[in-house]
């Protein structure tokens, strides 16, 4: 039986706590970043967003864990927050829900400590309507959801620049905002939590969504699309991540050897059809 548990409330505080008291350590102090309050003799326990992530865990866990010799265990989150401090807390030994970008800006940030072990595959990012069929139907007056996180509002950004839809200074890059847009030739723009703007799909006239959501909200980002970011060379890979010394953990080190074996490669393509691709291998260096 899967062992996928959502958090709860209760967990989330737990986790909120943990956070504040390990970052009152500094990189001096041992306890901040060894990680070393980590079981290596129980399951490997897995925070992951519901779609493709914990998909693909519970395709490893019911296909290839036993015959490796891995206990796995997947908890799933519905955010882009706790993943990362229940990782640093120590409530879970790993997490797989983000890309490079986001979590140098999340460490930055929050003084966590999370490093990322291996590549798995590319969400490319979307811009869907419901009203709008072809990106020349987009007028100005017209209003376009965003997610409001530092790194996925600089790819959206880039991903309506890219389609002519608004100009961005030069050299910004991912790291856009809504203050570097040049012109916004009529649009106006939402921002909204990355996880909510699909259920604002039908409140705006276009919306740009991260593939995971796409998904979950029955969206195919291959066929459905209006935009989508080309996947050569795209430095968005999502990955397997650890609290910075877990990284030669034996269970770790199991699970990223079936995560990027030839089974996950062909689950994925199966499975998604071109909305979601395998990105194997080591992840950017920072």
């Amino acid at each position: 039986m899967r062992k996928n548990i959502k958090l709860t409330a209760a967990a989330a505080a737990t986790a909120a706590l943990a956070l504040g008291l390990s970052a009152c350590g500094t990189d001096s102090d041992p306890a901040a970043k060894s990680g070393s309050g980590a079981d290596a003799s129980g399951p490997l326990v897995v925070a992951a967003s519901p779609t493709p992530h914990a998909d693909i865990l519970n395709y490893v866990k019911d296909n290839l864990a036993e015959k490796a010799g891995l206990d796995l265990e997947v908890k799933e989150f519905t955010d882009y927050v706790l993943p990362n401090t229940a990782t640093e807390s120590g409530q879970v030994d790993a997490n797989f829900f983000q890309h490079k970008p986001y979590l140098d800006d999340f460490n930055k940030k929050n003084g966590t400590h999370i490093v990322p072990v291996v590549d798995v595959h590319l969400e490319p990012l979307g811009l869907y309507s419901k009203t709008v069929k072809d990106l020349k139907d987009i007028k100005p007056g017209q209003t376009v959801a965003v997610p409001n996180d530092t790194t996925n509002e600089g790819r959206a950004l880039q991903l309506l620049a890219a389609n002519g839809l608004i100009t961005v200074k030069d050299g910004v890059g991912t790291n856009a905002k809504l203050s570097d847009i040049t012109d916004k030739k009529g649009l106006e723009f939402k921002e909204l939590e990355a996880a909510t703007v699909p259920r604002a799909l039908g409140d705006v006239d276009a919306a740009v969504i991260n593939g995971n959501y796409a998904i979950e909200a029955d969206l195919k980002p291959g066929q459905d699309a209006l935009a989508l970011e080309d996947a050569d060379g795209n430095p968005y890979a999502n990955f397997l991540a650890v609290k910075e010394g877990n990284e030669k953990d034996a269970r770790v080190q199991k699970l990223v050897k079936l995560l990027n074996s030839d089974e996950v490669k062909k689950y994925i393509e199966d499975t998604y059809q071109g909305s979601i691709v395998p990105a194997f291998g080591a992840p950017a260096a920072s």
